[in-house]
């Protein structure tokens, strides 16, 4: 025959508690230790600061090939750097940890304050202490009315009050009375906006996505949202697979910059015309003025523009006669005088050499500096000014392998510098040209400068949760001035028989649930209400 055993947790025989019983009482104490709200304040201190370094420091998902020159840069403490993911710090192992702790951490600290708040709303205010004179705020005098009638005055005088009317004893009756419950409420909101607030980032970051793309101010094919290849840089959230992007297509017509005397940017516009749902692939273009902090809305996604530069223009001209033009974006190594650096590759067309080897090793590749307003220091070029008044070029021209036919990715602002030291692509020139200026090679190629386009940098972004952010951040900041300016406060008011049938002892006594300046002044103003003209009211 079986029997059912219980087990239980009992001490051993020094006394001790159990494993068991350790466990759960540590595991109590640090469950109140994180949600409490001075550990609450320090994880969104460390929040902040853990952000710094995502604010200072090149990110993968932003630029990888800045990135990449940061660490080759710093062949010792790069490595490092990105071995503790400073360069994907909103993705890193660390600042998620510091972001759900947070997230916990306040739930938990919030949760029993909802509690205790809905607790408050339904309980009557607390009963009369015994010595009303020891408040920080107190008053007494005489009213020459009865009992009753003085408690209806003082129900009058407090309306908007929750008041509760408490008889003492066969004579005496204390008046409760409290105000100030919607401070509590918005000191609530406040943080459960918070967490909605962290809760909508995170959800943006996890569905959405963010492209950037260079486009050329000609008014040419543009770009057309339908895949990450069209792009120069593509973030993708953890949910996002790069299909299903909102479909539509945007083509820059013109930018123009306008800048002050001493060169700095006032502000960028763009007319662009864009595609959207059954338009795409037809004719039909519909325009819109695009500016700095002033998007383009297509469905769910946003086209911002984000920067400008300059792209130059080359035609170079084989032996056979037959051209090659190029456009081709530089690189603003310069914010203030848009000094860029930048290189374009040109293939020879078919049939002028019959060998595909030898085509290969005619290939003209150029390198080297623009000017949007060009000052000469002798064969030095720089730029004065970041408008496009006086341009020209500064380059070095090879002929050679370029790399177009490995099928290696390559920096389209650079040479690779591999192929020029191993010589398979060697200068042939080093010259300055001004639009329409033109050089020729030992062979009789003919490089020439045409000019120079400016480029758009468009950033579209996708957030789904972006108007929850804005939702969360109004109510914060509704929740912030309920919780600063309105104060959580309690009156108490005696009421005992005067000297005569007809007279009525009163005694008020205020406090406030916070320190809040300015609170006196409004007991002093209920007090005169109910006791002016008393002949023993005492001296404030």
């Amino acid at each position: 025959m079986t029997g059912l055993h219980t087990t239980v947790d009992t001490p051993d025989r020094e006394g001790r508690p159990s494993p068991i019983r350790r466990s759960l009482e540590t595991g109590r104490n640090l469950w109140r230790r994180l949600t409490s709200m001075s550990t609450a304040l320090v994880l969104l201190f460390l929040l902040a600061l853990a952000a710094l370094p995502g604010a200072m420091l090149p990110q993968r998902s932003l630029n990888a090939q800045k990135v990449d020159q940061y660490i080759a840069d710093r062949p010792t403490l790069g490595p490092v750097m990105d071995k503790i993911e400073l360069f994907d710090v909103f993705a890193s192992f660390w600042f998620t940890a510091i972001y759900v702790l947070l997230f916990v951490s306040l739930i938990g600290c919030l949760l029993p304050r909802l509690a205790d708040h809905l607790r408050a709303l339904r309980s009557e205010p607390v009963r009369a202490p015994r010595n009303l004179s020891r408040l920080p705020h107190h008053d007494l005098g005489t009213l020459h009315t009865s009992i009753d009638q003085a408690t209806g005055q003082v129900r009058a005088a407090l309306r908007g009050w929750r008041v509760v009317v408490r008889p003492e004893n066969a004579a005496t009756v204390s008046i409760s009375a409290e105000k100030g419950y919607l401070r509590e409420a918005g000191n609530l909101i406040f943080h459960f906006s918070l967490i909605g607030l962290l809760a909508a980032v995170a959800l943006g970051r996890l569905f959405g996505y963010e492209g950037s793309v260079i486009v050329i101010a000609d008014g040419g094919p543009g770009f057309c949202n339908t895949s990450p290849a069209v792009y120069d840089s593509f973030r993708a959230g953890n949910s996002t697979d790069g299909t299903g992007l909102e479909p539509f297509c945007v083509k820059v017509n013109d930018f123009t910059a306008d800048y002050l005397d001493n060169g700095q940017a006032e502000m960028f516009t763009s007319n662009i015309s864009y595609q959207t749902g059954e338009q795409i692939g037809a004719s039909a273009w519909q325009d819109y003025r695009l500016r700095v902090n002033e998007p383009l809305r297509v469905g769910s996604a946003r086209v911002y523009l984000t920067g400008h530069g300059y792209a130059p223009t080359f035609t170079v001209t084989f032996p056979d006669g037959q051209t090659r033009t190029e456009t081709m974006q530089f690189r603003p190594d310069d914010a203030t005088t848009f000094l860029s650096s930048g290189a374009l590759r040109f293939d020879p067309p078919g049939g002028t050499y019959a060998d595909p080897e030898e085509r290969r090793k005619n290939q003209i590749a150029i390198e080297g500096l623009f000017a949007p307003t060009a000052y000469f220091n002798g064969t030095l070029l720089t730029s004065v000014f970041p408008d496009l008044l006086d341009p020209a070029v500064a380059v070095d021209i090879y002929r050679g392998d370029s790399g177009l036919d490995t099928g290696i990715p390559q920096s389209i602002f650079s040479l690779n510098s591999e192929l020029i030291n191993q010589g398979r692509l060697v200068k042939e020139d080093r010259v300055n040209l001004r639009p329409g200026e033109s050089t020729a090679l030992p062979d009789g190629t003919q490089v020439r400068f045409d000019g120079a386009e400016e480029f758009a940098n468009l950033q579209v972004s996708h957030d789904p949760a972006q108007q929850w952010v804005l939702v969360f951040a109004i109510t914060m900041m509704i929740g912030l001035l309920i919780s600063l300016l309105i104060k959580r406060r309690r009156i108490w008011v005696r009421l005992r028989p005067g000297a005569t049938e007809h007279e009525t002892r009163i005694e008020l006594g205020g406090l406030a649930r916070t320190d809040h300046a300015g609170w006196g002044a409004e007991f002093t103003t209920i007090s005169a209400r109910l006791v002016t003209g008393s002949r023993d009211r005492p001296t404030p």
